[in-house]
């Protein structure tokens, strides 16, 4: 096991995505389970900080140490079972997304769960119950984890299969491989009806993986994680259409939601059932143009959907579509429509754009992210975008917006030019989530909340819930050396 100290060599492990900056005395380059068990019987013995390390595409400060040790599970990636007849595969934590995903299409399998920076540790996407844009049609990650490894803080092994056993009303019971037993009190707090990667999974005879699904580092060390696949779909109708006003953009968005449900609810062949439902608006567009002239001129927002297609289906499934672009007063000459592989990779590497393009933005300013992650209820969405954007503009501050609004899931970013506009944007981001708690929904549906957003998960579930969640983790990790400074701040457990 290689372990590296010297400022040079574990520079690139001080930050993240988000641009905050971090610190630590060496990261340990692990290679199988055995090296992370003694690495953290060995921490825990000294109550040294753990940090896990991902690929360092997260967008919270997750990986980002706060001293202690940083360990690395770049070496840990390794597809140890890929079973074809099962539809399942058995992967390591440090697998490369976009690698497992290119494998599977070659066999005809896909595994859902697609976030947009796709060269994420498959790891990484566990550990924040991470989602993307097929989730509108699959669900999170959440959905497809059958079975983990978890080391916890102390060294010990425990193995978790889905549906292998349930908690007792909200107390857990967890038997690691050693013998030993542990008893965790599940917070009774309500979730939100919507996609959610906000703190502990918390549910009434959950199951315990979902305990560790979305935890961020906080309770254990991710070793092995065996995935559910589903087959790949035949063909991908992709299409990129831009809308003249914007209220006509969300009532296309908002009608495909609606008629998507219904297909699957009654199971009608055929039918309209969006894979996914993505949205720019103006100022998005504005940001891309030069990258992608094409780009209608007198466009205010532009939809992009997805629908899984067959030769027999095809001609159907687009006029379909067709009929409710026209509903909507979409531009259908100008749409950009996907009809082969090349095609629907360069729709996607427009999509994809926008996000690298906002992270170069605040790299190159030495800012850290401003983007929210909120998602509500589908009723109240159009309430919390026209809110989210007025409190934005009251302020003239720059800003672009886009996201998963097929799951009424937003992506608003601000444009700070300094640290005084920057501080000013921060007070809006905590408008903005107050408004999403307050319509039912939560301050982070995807990303996660790592250290830059500690604040808000408060703000959405209150401080006797978040002490209940800390409780938790005491009970997995009584020296507290996981992911400081993930989900809880410090003083949360000073104080109690």
């Amino acid at each position: 096991m290689i372990i590296k100290t010297l400022p040079d060599e574990i520079q690139n492990y001080l930050s993240d995505a988000s641009n905050l900056k971090g610190n630590c005395d060496a990261v340990y380059y692990p290679e199988n389970e055995v090296d992370i068990i003694e690495i953290l019987k060995e921490a825990n013995g000294k109550k040294i900080k753990v940090t896990i390390s991902g690929n360092g595409t997260g967008l919270t400060g997750a990986r980002v140490p706060r001293g202690g040790i940083v360990i690395s599970t770049e070496k840990m990636n390794r597809i140890v079972e890929l079973n074809e007849k099962e539809k399942a595969a058995v992967v390591e934590p440090g697998v490369i997304l976009a690698d497992f995903q290119k494998l599977l299409h070659e066999k005809k399998l896909m595994y859902p769960p697609d976030p947009t920076e796709r060269n994420c540790f498959i790891g990484g996407t566990v550990a924040t119950n991470a989602s993307g844009e097929k989730t509108f049609k699959y669900g999170p990650t959440r959905n497809y984890v059958l079975e983990l490894n978890i080391v916890l803080a102390n060294g010990d092994l425990l193995n978790l299969k889905r549906d292998e056993s349930f908690a007792d009303n909200y107390l857990l019971k967890l038997k690691t491989e050693s013998g030993s037993e542990y008893y965790v009190q599940i917070p009774e707090y309500t979730m939100p009806i919507t996609k959610n990667s906000s703190g502990y999974f918390a549910s009434r005879n959950m199951d315990p993986i979902d305990l560790f699904i979305g935890s961020e580092g906080t309770l254990g060390v991710v070793t092995k994680i065996k995935l559910k696949l589903v087959d790949l779909p035949e063909k991908i109708l992709s299409c990129v259409v831009f809308f003249s006003q914007e209220k006509n953009a969300l009532s296309f968005i908002s009608k495909a939601r609606e008629v998507s449900f219904q297909t699957r609810k009654e199971k009608i062949m055929n039918s309209l059932d969006a894979l996914a439902l993505e949205f720019f608006d103006k100022n998005s567009l504005s940001f891309l143009k030069n990258d992608y002239p094409n780009i209608s001129s007198n466009a205010e927002a532009a939809v992009w959907f997805e629908q899984e297609v067959n030769s027999q289906n095809e001609a159907m499934m687009l006029e379909s579509w067709m009929n409710l672009i026209a509903e909507f007063y979409g531009d259908e000459e100008n749409a950009w429509f996907a009809f082969s592989d090349s095609d629907n990779k360069k729709i996607e590497e427009f999509r994809h754009a926008i996000s690298w393009k906002i992270n170069e933005y605040i790299s190159q300013n030495n800012l850290k992210k401003l983007g929210t992650d909120v998602a509500v209820p589908d009723e109240k969405f159009e309430e919390l975008y026209y809110f989210s954007k007025k409190e934005v503009e009251k302020e003239n501050l720059p800003y672009v917006v886009y996201g998963h609004f097929g799951n009424s899931h937003m992506h608003l970013n601000m444009l700070p030019q300094n640290d005084e506009i920057y501080e000013k944007g921060k007070s809006i981001y905590m408008i903005i989530c107050q408004k999403a708690v307050e319509l039912g929904g939560t301050i982070s549906a995807e990303h996660g909340i790592g250290k830059l957003k500690t604040d808000y998960l408060v703000l959405m579930y209150g401080e006797e819930n978040i002490r209940k969640m800390a409780e938790v983790k005491r009970v997995l990790d009584q020296n507290l050396i996981l992911g400081s400074g993930n989900i809880f701040k410090g003083e949360v457990f000073e104080k109690y």
